[in-house]
């Protein structure tokens, strides 16, 4: 049984000019092959459709958006790790989040590199999403949404290769 439990709701829902604000991630690992030292990303099966996506979901009113992008990848994906740095925002129309204050289902993502020190064994959101982890190349095959290949290739890959590339370590924020 999972301790943790998923916020609902829109009550603490933030939005800013007919947007709802989401915040994500992008999680990611190393492992070794022959080829040397890979990264992985992970992502979750969709509880509405086909396809695999990167942990997200509303930022509320009491949270920072980092808050709630570590917050969404311990409900959705069930890890925890270190939040690097912001990728970028992301615009996109949501099919099932019209609302009075976003008619039209617009949402913008806040979306961060997450370093994964931990897999939970319980989470959240585990009965109705799977987790898979992928290379870069398998995540952007199978990804289901443009806006999410944009943020892992103009986004993650961008910055992975600019910043972690270099031989940057990752400072623990424990």
């Amino acid at each position: 049984m999972c301790d943790l439990v998923a916020r609902t709701g829109r009550l603490q829902q933030r939005y800013a000019d007919g947007s709802r604000l989401v915040a994500g991630c992008i999680p990611f690992r190393y492992i070794n092959s022959e080829c040397g030292k890979v990264v992985q990303v992970l992502m979750i099966s969709s509880s509405s459709g086909p396809g695999l996506l990167f942990p997200k979901g509303g930022w509320e009113n009491d949270e920072t958006v980092r808050e709630a992008a570590v917050r969404e990848a311990v409900e959705e994906a069930g890890v925890r790790g270190i939040l690097m740095d912001f990728l970028g925002d992301y615009e996109f129309k949501s099919k099932t989040h019209q609302d009075e204050f976003s008619p039209e289902g617009l949402c913008k993502a806040a979306m961060y590199a997450l370093y994964v020190k931990e897999e939970l064994e319980t989470w959240p959101e585990q009965k109705t999403r799977t987790r898979t982890w992928l290379t870069i190349e398998e995540a952007v095959e199978k990804c289901r949404h443009a806006w999410m290949k944009d943020a892992l290739v103009g986004g993650f890959c961008k910055w992975h290769k600019e910043s972690m590339g270099k031989g940057e370590e990752i400072a623990d924020g424990d």
